[in-house]
Parts: structure tokens; sequence; C-alpha cells
């Protein structure tokens, strides 16, 4: 090797590996939401016997300082420290290390016996310590030549020997280490932090064109704020509403998705564009662009937001079809391509070409878009079929919003092939949609959300969970009654820290498919105008809310990371907890919605905090029933037509076998 190629760092001796968190090698950030702890761990190691100072640095994006915190060593060369996240934005992490002259010096010389060797060795550590107190300044600086003086003096070797492993020493070598070839992480990693309702949230779906008012035939925003203290009263903090702008008017589908509309019938709020405007524009019947901000407004005040759909696709009427025929695909005959998902077609859809040679020129437009309604308010967005777009604008465009409004939340509406789910997770989406809407057994509910909880897919990937959407009667509902609908809300709820219901259809039990075998709604709401009577003796607002208030009284509901399973001598029940500090939940499940079930649990009382020799409660928080429970193996009984889950309180005794009231 010549001089010329001589690596520039050759005395850098410490090498960093399999740095975690870390995203495609850090091309993609991590997630937290505020306050969240970020664990970072890494192989950190030299060659030699050498001792190492290894630190996890960590700053908000654009500060020029770092914070630091030194890593403690796991064994096997492993390091791991840990920071909190304070803010919403983007934040940025690294780990450094060099070979530290003192620790090599102490842990080499505790180890000598000679005393020559033992004094040669402390003249060695004297000079180390001087060298410090020439770095520091003030009381540190006198405080270290103290130690220096006293190193090299004549008192007893042993005495001075013993004097080295002193952790005040050792305290102010570390503030004032020589930091000499430091190796670093090859590359700064990032985490994106989000407002806690990126992490825990509650979705409620309906279409305001259904909410009326009076002898109204058309629902509007103001029917909309009428039916807010009812969704507020069932916990629900997100309110999402469906696009709400003009609807086309060419190709127009019926009900039922017919192919013929009638003079009266409203179409699919997803064919976006009329000659009344398009996607900065309001449907002329749902109201005015005051009576929107006064909706947001008003559920602001009762602790909601309004979450918007955002649904890139025209309608034939669209302004832009005539203003920007270039943003479309075009066939032979020059007629513009319809959406088609063969053997559905949707002559009513018009989707954009984004490769159109004008792209950068639809890019923009189309995060005008976005920014209009953040102008207007919104702060979640909830984006139809991202998967149907280009990855890069979805990282051009979430990374730009998400840079000016760090609060603004992205939820994927993809239910797509998974790799392309993490994608989509991976360059910005806040929330994603998942696959539980199809996990109906224990061993597939097991397997899905001990992936989602516990695989690495965890630091970028944030489920929300749907049992329903107006796009999806999924068959267990069909047929599985008021049992199934309670079953799917309950799991939902509990299993996820984000969930959501299509929610007057979920409230009534919606349950009548188009035809046998398929997931479309018979008289659906996407094409037709409905009557719900919420106020219905049947619905299931009153379960709903006894979830939510679950959910936001008990942290352990309040993330994902948190789940465990436990077995069950039932293949028809599945039991699962959640543990948050002292709040330890327990649920049950029957997964039969016909018969009652039922099995012993098999707890690891250690791993809950729980007495494996002394009797322990668990109150069920949604019947509020007390079982007195003791060691790990427990009978559960569970009728469907009552609850088909259990969500146990589970609190350790302190008094007499019959007091039920005073627990740790």
């Amino acid at each position: 090797m010549t001089a010329a190629t001589l690596p520039l760092t050759g005395r850098a001796r410490v090498v960093i590996e399999r740095v975690r968190p870390e995203i495609n090698g850090g091309r993609f950030p991590v997630k937290r939401t505020v306050g969240e702890e970020v664990v970072v761990e890494a192989d950190i190691f030299a060659d030699g016997h050498d001792q190492l100072r290894c630190l996890l640095r960590h700053r908000q994006a654009g500060m020029e300082r770092w914070d630091e915190i030194a890593m403690a060593p796991l064994g096997n060369d492993r390091w791991r420290a840990s920071f909190h996240v304070s803010s919403p934005g983007r934040h940025e992490y690294t780990v450094i290390g060099w070979v530290d002259r003192f620790l090599t010096w102490r842990h080499d010389v505790a180890r000598r016996q000679d005393p020559a060797d033992i004094i040669a060795a402390l003249q060695v550590g004297a000079e180390l310590v001087t060298a410090a107190a020439n770095r520091a300044d003030g009381s540190a600086a006198a405080e270290l030549k103290s130690w220096a003086a006293q190193l090299g003096s004549t008192a007893a070797p042993d005495t001075r020997q013993a004097m080295a492993q002193s952790e005040s020493l050792a305290t102010l070598m570390a503030m004032h280490s020589e930091r000499l070839f430091v190796a670093e992480n090859e590359r700064v990693l990032d985490v994106t932090v989000d407002i806690e309702r990126a992490r825990f949230s509650a979705w409620y779906e309906l279409f305001p064109r259904s909410c009326r008012v009076g002898n109204e035939s058309h629902g509007s925003f103001a029917g909309v704020i009428e039916r807010l203290p009812d969704i507020a009263a069932m916990g629900f903090d997100v309110l999402y509403l469906p696009p709400i702008h003009p609807i086309g008017r060419g190709f127009r589908k019926g009900p039922n998705n017919t192919l013929s509309a009638g003079p009266d019938d409203p179409g699919s709020p997803w064919a976006i564009g009329a000659a009344e405007g398009g996607h900065r524009d309001i449907h002329p019947e749902l109201g005015s662009a005051a009576s929107f901000r006064e909706l947001v407004g008003q559920a602001r005040k009762l602790g909601m937001d309004v979450a918007m759909d955002i649904a890139f696709q025209c309608s034939p009427d669209h302004p832009y079809v005539k203003q920007h025929p270039e943003w479309f695909r075009h066939r032979p005959d020059g007629s513009i391509q319809y959406a088609e998902n063969p053997p559905k077609k949707y002559q009513d859809i018009y989707p954009f070409d984004f490769e159109s040679d004008d792209w950068q020129g639809l890019w923009n437009e189309l995060r005008a878009v976005v920014d209009h309604w953040i102008g207007e308010g919104v702060r979640i967005f909830r984006v139809d079929n991202p998967h149907t777009k280009p990855f890069p604008f979805w990282e051009w465009l979430i990374g730009g919003v998400k840079a000016e409004h760090p609060e603004v939340i992205f939820l994927a509406e993809a239910f797509t092939r998974p790799k392309i789910m993490h994608r989509l997770a991976k360059l910005g989406f806040t929330q994603s949609y998942t696959y539980f809407t199809w996990r109906n057994t224990a061993q597939e509910l097991t397997d899905y959300f001990t992936e989602l909880a516990l695989h690495d897919s965890r630091e970028y990937f944030r489920p929300n969970l749907w049992p329903n959407t107006p796009d999806i009667l999924p068959e267990f509902l069909q047929y599985s009654g008021r049992p199934g609908f309670l079953l799917r809300v309950a799991l939902a709820a509990t299993l996820g820290a984000s969930y959501g219901i299509y929610g007057p259809a979920y409230e009534l039990m919606e349950h009548e498919p188009l035809k046998p075998g398929g997931e479309e709604y018979l008289n659906s709401e996407k094409f037709q105008l409905r009557n719900w009577e919420c106020d219905r003796p049947d619905s299931l607002r009153h379960y709903i809310a006894r979830l939510n208030r679950v959910r936001r009284e008990n942290p352990a509901l309040q993330s994902d990371w948190n789940l465990s399973f436990h077995a069950i001598d039932n293949p028809l029940m599945l039991c699962y907890s959640k543990t948050a500090g002292d709040d330890t939940l327990v649920m049950v499940a029957n997964l039969d919605p016909h018969h009652v079930q039922a099995g012993w649990v098999d707890l690891p009382l250690a791993q809950l905090g729980l007495p494996e020799d002394k009797p322990y409660q668990a109150h069920d928080l949604l019947s509020g029933a007390h079982f007195l429970w003791q060691g790990g193996r427990n009978f559960v009984s569970l009728d469907p037509q009552a609850s088909p889950l259990h969500i146990l309180r589970l609190r350790r005794r302190l008094r007499s076998e019959h007091d039920f009231d005073y627990f740790l």
C-alpha cells in the first residue's frame, strides 16, 4: 500500500456495527411519539484488549449541539443507551466510540500484583490524570490535579492502586476524556417524532351527506355538528369524513354500484370534481367553507380532530380534465383511461398519470391541495389507495408537509401486498391499515399481532385496526350477529392502540352483503344516502363507549409494543396481556360468536408482577365482575351473547380473602 492510499482514519481502531434501530441502513427514519424513548444498541469493539468509551449522541434536526449519553456494555461487545424525544419533528442520533486510555489503564492497574509494576503503572495514571486536568478548568481542574498528585505520591502502592478504582475519579475523567481517533457510525440516523394521537387514537367514520337536519333531503356539516356530542360521548377522538368535494355527473354510479344513476342519485364521493369545483372545493349541499371550519372548531372543543379523505383521482367532470389533460392517460382513440381493477370498472373515476411529462406540475398541485386543507384546520389525512401512486411522490409530499407541520398525521389506506404497505410506512405514512379485518382465528391473530408488536417493522409501521370500512363488510360480520360485532370491535380496541370503525354501520350492526361471498354492503352508503337510526335500542354505542373509556383510563392499552399472548387450552379462545407500569390488563376472548366457550388460561405471574402463592383479583372492566384467582392457571367461561371478551385488571391482594376493595 502506498502512502497515497493509506486510510485517513487508520488510527481509529474502533468498529461500529449493527446499530439498532436502523431502517434500511438508515435510509428511512424510525418513528416515535412525543415523550417516548428511543433505545439504541450497537456492536462496538476494537482490536486487542483496550477499554472503550461509547456514546449515544442525539439532537433535534437543525441544532448544532449534540446531547451525549454514555452507553452501557451488555456483554459480547454489545452496547446500549436511550434518550427521550420531547417535541414533534425530526430528530437525529448516532453512535461514537474510541479507545479510552484512562479506562484501559484503570482496568490494567487493578490486575497488577508486583509492587514495582504497580508503581510504574501509577506513574502512567498520574500522567493521564494530569493531562485531563490541563484540559479542564475551575474546580474540576483543581480536583484532577489533586488526584494526579495522590496517584504519583509516595503513599503505599496498594493504597494508590485502590484510589485508581475510585468512581469519583472515573466520573471526572469521563467528563474530560481525551477523544483520540474517534469512530462514528457511518450514517446519522433519523427519528420522526409525532404527536401522541399518532400512537393512540380511536377513529369514527361517517358520511356527512347522511347527517340530515330536520326534514333536509341531503345531509350537511350542520348535521355532523349535531352528532358530535354523541360521537364524543362514545370516546372517539378522530372524526373521519370521506371526500367532501363536488361529485361528478358523468358516468355517475347508481345504488349498489349500478352503471346508470337516476336524477336524484348522489353518486360516489370518490368521483371527485364537477362544475362546482375540485379537490379544494366543498360539495354545495354539505355547506360552505365557513361551515366546514365551524365543524373543525366544534370537534376540537370536544377533544376530537377531523380527519379528511385525500383521494387523488378525478371524475370526468373535474376541472383538471379540461385544464390539464396532460395529467391523464389517454387511449388510442383520444379518450381518457378510466380506473380499472379487473373485473371491476370505475368509469366515474380518472386516475392521474404520474408518468406525465408534466409530472412536476402535477406533484406541486397535489401538494397545494393538502396545504389548502391544512389552512382550513385539518391536521389528519386518511389517504385513499396510496399504493396506486408512486413511492417517491409520497416521500416528497409527506416529507415536505411534516417539515412545516410536524403535527400532521397521514393514514395509509393500503389493503395491498405486505412489502408495498411497509414501503409506504417507511417513506412517511404515520399510520397504516392492516390485515386485522381478515384475521379471525386464534392462530391468525397471534401470529399477525406478534409480528406487529415484536418484529423490527414496529419501528416504522404503526397499525390502525378497522373491523369494517365502507368498502369492506367482512364475512365474519355477515353471519356472526351481535356477538360478532361486539367481539371484533373489542379485539380492535385492545389488540391495537389505534383503531377505527365505519361508525353508523357498525353501531347498528349492518351485515347484509350485496351478494353471497362478496364484501360489498347491500345498499352501500358509497352510492346512496342512508338514514341511520343511531338511537335504536339495540345500538352498540354504550358498549363501544365503555371500551373507549377503558382505553383512556388504562395506559396499558395505549401502546402496541407491550402485547404478549398466553396459553389457553381452548383453540376457540384467545388470551393476551398488556402492561404499562403498574397497569396490568389481561384480555380473554371467545372467538366463537355462537356458543359459550371455556378454558384454562396460563399466566406468567412473575412477568405480570403477581405473587405465585397469594390470591389476586381479576376485575372485568367491561362488566364490572370480580374474580378471585390464585396461581398462574385459572378458569374462564365466556358467553358471547353477554360479552365475548374480558378486560381483566389484575391486582395483588392486601387484606383478607373476602376483601375485594383494597388492592395495590
